[in-house]
């Protein structure tokens, strides 16, 4: 069951989230959804990053002490003279997107049907700072493997949300949006598009709510894959290994050194929102921030022009400007709040055991990724784990950064699961 044809335009006022189902209106209904941003409001964004005022620049030669100075300046240059958010509204659109109410929120999502009718249905989830934008470039090979060297087989109807608060999904009104709620939306989603049999994938945020649909269960659910120990932050892990300490290291360098954006998500996500809220430039900076190894890919392709993968200045200025139009940066840091801050449901149940996950479950261990999960780590967590690869490039943004290779790990992980 497909989306509705003939989408309907909508439009996506600055600031403004997505608008909630009318009065009368049947709250399930999977209603067509069209993006038409008003010029008026590219024509405020431009004004807005020309009148930026611009702080002295890093004293230390690396990122230190944050995003440097010329990266954002080259990343202004770009925005100025040479994007064109046209082109990706146009890229957007030409794919099916919808919008339902689910639990009270206006949930987006891209429902691309495989032209092999035997696919098997996957949800994937996005995380921060991303959106359906980082996962555009697996629409093709994983819906038409055939295409990309794959075999029909392997093919997937693919459902891509935009996380409550996030990008085209409107932002909750109310307290309760962790993970696992998204991940019974997610449930109830796939429910209503008519699939009762399909799994799901997801990397940072998207991790998370993958983590917990795995440990739910729903009905239909035959499991899950993953690019991102979630559970790596749960505790200590073993150490035995040289992989084993190099990873239990990388944790340490993310909790002492990278863990700004996290800790202010989690803990003040209303304060920082004020400043993504209102200059785009903080905005961009704030949401390049966030690992080394992604940082400098993306910081290459603006001051040098090369880009890693498809980690390209277009790309990635697809993203930035999502989140700007959406008016999305203040509600999607509070997302951090639901399900990491110290009010956080996971943070209530300290020192008790989550329930087990109870579904085959994948993963992909990519090399740039911010602790590269030991295959003892991963069992340790996922005791059903069966499958496991670790792969010679990609980072963070696997499915951004390198989407033909995170297909074929997608469709390697759910090959047994076909049936």
């Amino acid at each position: 069951m497909s989306a509705p044809t003939d989408p309907t335009t909508v439009s996506v006022p600055g600031a403004v989230p997505p608008p909630r189902t009318a009065a009368g209106a049947d709250p399930t209904a999977i209603r067509p959804f069209r993006i038409a941003v008003p010029e008026a409001d590219l024509l405020d964004l431009r004004r807005r990053v020309a009148a930026t005022r611009w702080p002295s620049a890093e004293l230390v030669a690396d990122r230190s002490q944050g995003v440097q100075l010329a990266t954002v300046q080259a990343l202004v240059r770009h925005w100025l003279t040479d994007y064109d958010w046209r082109a990706c509204e146009a890229r957007i659109n030409a794919l099916p997107q919808a919008t339902t109410e689910i639990d009270g929120v206006e949930v987006h999502f891209l429902h691309v049907r495989s032209r092999h009718e035997d696919a098997l249905p996957l949800v994937m989830t996005h995380g921060w700072p991303g959106s359906v934008v980082e996962l555009l470039e697996t629409v093709g090979p994983l819906t038409d493997p055939t295409a990309y060297g794959g075999r029909a087989e392997d093919a997937f109807h693919l459902v891509l949300p935009s996380l409550p608060g996030y990008g085209f999904s409107a932002e909750p009104r109310e307290l309760g949006w962790d993970v696992a709620r998204v991940g019974r939306a997610w449930a109830e989603l796939m429910r209503r598009l008519g699939y009762t049999r399909y799994v799901a994938q997801g990397g940072d945020v998207g991790a998370g709510v993958t983590d917990a649909m795995g440990r739910q269960a729903p009905e239909g659910l035959l499991g899950i894959h993953l690019n991102l120990l979630v559970t790596a932050l749960a505790g200590p892990q073993p150490t035995d290994t040289e992989q084993e300490r190099e990873a239990a290291a990388a944790v340490e360098t993310f909790r002492t050194s990278g863990f700004a954006y996290f800790l202010e998500q989690a803990t003040r996500p209303q304060t920082i929102g004020y400043a993504l809220l209102d200059s785009p430039v903080a905005l961009a900076a704030w949401m390049l921030d966030h690992d080394t190894d992604s940082y400098y890919k993306i910081a290459r392709a603006f001051t040098d022009g090369q880009p890693t993968g498809n980690l390209t200045r277009d790309h990635v200025l697809d993203n930035v400007t999502t989140y700007w139009l959406t008016g999305t940066g203040a509600s999607s840091a509070r997302s951090y709040w639901e399900s990491y801050g110290p009010d956080a449901p996971a943070a209530a149940a300290a020192g008790q055991a989550p329930p087990p996950v109870a579904v085959p479950t994948g993963f992909t261990t990519f090399p740039g990724e911010i602790w590269r999960a030991p295959r003892s780590w991963v069992e340790r967590s996922y005791p059903t784990l069966t499958y496991f690869n670790e792969v010679d490039r990609g980072g963070h943004f696997a499915a951004w950064e390198e989407p033909e290779l995170f297909a074929t790990e997608v469709r390697a992980a759910f090959r047994p699961l076909r049936g």
